[in-house]
């Protein structure tokens, strides 16, 4: 999900708009390769190569739905193979600031055992290319207490609803096509410890580049995260010690 709102910054800074632009279309679609796929920091798809791609409609009002979806390692997802997210809201500006509320709620269908879905609702608040967003938790966070109980039987863990994750991110239009981002990410996960993980919270980090090539957009970014071994998504501790391990990620984007 992190590559594609970045990404989605991207493509917008990376195109100048003319003096006199027409409306935007309501229906949009978007389609990305890229090296790996990184949310919140971590590999989703243990460093292996992802195909992504989703739709968009968005009203003159102001209200949006939309889909997104990405292939994931069935290993880290209980034999899920499939990542869709789902969401809606409305966005506005009010003078000089934007805003963003809605909702998601990504499934992974295919899954076997626990269900490692998660729902949660988002306030965003923005300047310019400057931007703010707060995602809530209204369930338990990817089933982090369900599979530690799982796990550990007869102990109950700890309740993950009302996990936060901010996102802080920025984009700036260098010219020619060139486009600059950055971005860093703070999870505070409720009972996180409680849970068997090893910290209530972990900070992820991104830095890239893009470049604008006849619509589509050629990404180079950076990702790191403060816990490598910080596991967030329900997988066997084995699988993904290294999967917040700094790495360079390579991208290919369009919207069309």
């Amino acid at each position: 999900m992190i590559l594609r709102t970045l990404l989605a910054a991207s493509l917008m800074s990376a195109a100048a708009a003319p003096a006199l632009a027409a409306d935007p279309a309501p229906f949009t679609g978007n389609i990305t390769l890229a090296s790996d796929y990184k949310f919140r920091g971590f590999t989703q798809t243990r460093y292996q190569p992802t195909l992504q791609g989703g739709f968009d409609y968005a009203s003159k009002s102001g209200f949006y739905v939309g889909n997104w979806n990405s292939n994931v390692e069935q290993s880290l997802y209980n034999g899920a193979s499939l990542e869709m997210d789902v969401y809606g809201g409305y966005k506005g500006t009010a003078g000089t600031l934007s805003y963003d509320v809605g909702a998601i709620y990504y499934a992974y269908p295919g899954s076997t055992g626990v269900k490692i879905d998660n729902k949660e609702v988002y306030f965003g608040i923005g300047v310019g290319p400057v931007t703010a967003k707060l995602f809530y938790s209204v369930d338990d966070y990817f089933s982090t207490q369900a599979l530690f109980k799982a796990g550990n039987p007869g102990k109950a863990g700890g309740s993950t609803k009302g996990t936060t994750y901010l996102d802080l991110a920025a984009t700036h239009d260098l010219g020619g096509g060139w486009g600059a981002n950055a971005h860093i990410g703070v999870l505070s996960l409720k009972n996180g410890v409680a849970n068997g993980l090893i910290g209530n919270s972990v900070t992820d980090y991104k830095v890239g580049l893009t470049k604008d090539i006849s619509g589509w957009v050629l990404g180079l970014s950076y990702l790191t995260t403060s816990k490598k071994n910080y596991f967030t998504t329900g997988a066997l501790s084995g699988v993904t010690k290294t999967a917040g391990d700094a790495r360079a990620l390579v991208s290919l984007a369009k919207t069309f």
